[in-house]
């Protein structure tokens, strides 16, 4: 069962006034505290908006109105150049937020790569929004990884260490037959064909990491790895645009999958299908995968590792 989700706040304890994005000295605090089996350690960002005792009878800069129980009406999002507040890339951005969060899978060797990718997400977006961001490891995250990911990201920071449970073969897998089916992967030239955490990184990925400790305090999250880039600048906030016009999932591109990775992958979906049409709703995306009403797979996929999603707690 999961915990009641934690709504963000605006301004006091927690809230971002000061770091939109930029590297520098913030700190961290590593509680080590434990919930459930994963550790977990937080960083939070304050500021202050003012200089005291200054002379200055400039005009008293706009401090931001945000927070979790604002009316969107009041707070139109400008979704297309046409709209005011297009243009408006500058400060910390007024109106609602939603309970969401970055999440990065990443290893401590991994600190170089990903500090590029939380700089992209920052400059072009959430140095407006202050959202915070997950990080999850199957070790214990470094002090240098925290150290470098905490100073670049504008919101709170949480990092979290996977169970071994989540990031291993289950115990009905034949491992003789696995490492065979790997070696002939590899002697075929099939990409990640050998690697065995490419593997654990799939399972995790298709259910466990919803429910790490860390993820049960948010409704929605971004999926970031290491070394993606944003190309433009995001002009509105996609978590709130998911929320308010009731959207789960959405991806950034479509491509072909690699047959040779997921020989058994239909014949397994159709099973499901079959033995729970419970689960399978009206007006889905079938039409998107499959050109003849799901009898084959047209190989098309969905690419996910720089998008919002909502997360379903069961």
């Amino acid at each position: 069962m999961a915990t009641k989700p934690k709504a963000p706040t605006s301004g006091g304890e927690g809230a971002s006034t000061g770091n939109s994005g930029t590297s520098g000295s913030s700190g961290t605090t590593g509680s080590g505290s434990k919930a459930g089996s994963s550790t977990s350690d937080t960083k939070s960002h304050s500021g202050s908006g003012s200089g005291s005792g200054s002379s200055s009878t400039s005009k008293e800069p706009h401090k931001p109105i945000f927070g979790a129980n604002l009316d969107p009406a009041e707070f139109p999002m400008a979704m297309s150049p046409n709209d005011a507040g297009w243009n408006d890339l500058s400060g910390i951005k007024d109106g609602p937020r939603v309970n969401a969060t970055f999440v990065t899978l990443a290893r401590n060797s991994d600190v170089w790569e990903i500090a590029k990718s939380i700089r992209q997400v920052e400059d072009r977006f959430n140095r407006r929004y202050n959202y915070d961001w997950v990080f999850l490891n199957d070790k214990p995250f470094d002090s240098t990884f925290k150290k470098v990911t905490s100073s670049l990201v504008s919101g709170k920071t949480h990092y979290g260490e996977i169970p071994k449970e989540h990031w291993s073969f289950p115990p009905h897998i034949d491992q003789d037959k696995a490492k065979k089916v790997r070696e002939d992967m590899a002697q075929r030239k099939i990409i990640y064909g050998d690697s065995v955490s490419y593997r654990h990184m799939c399972r995790f990925e298709s259910g466990f990491f919803f429910r790490q400790p860390l993820m049960m305090n948010y409704e929605y999250y971004w999926r970031v790895e290491p070394s993606v880039e944003l190309f433009c600048d995001v002009h509105y906030d996609p978590f709130r645009y998911m929320k308010e016009n009731n959207k789960k999932y959405s991806f950034v591109l479509s491509l072909y999958e690699y047959v040779e990775t997921i020989p058994t992958l239909w014949d397994s979906v159709k099973k499901f299908i079959k033995n729970h049409p419970e689960h399978i709703v009206e007006g889905n995306s079938m039409g998107f995968l499959s050109d003849d009403g799901g009898d084959t797979y047209n190989h098309c996929h969905f690419v996910s590792s720089l998008c919002p999603l909502q997360i379903l707690h069961g």
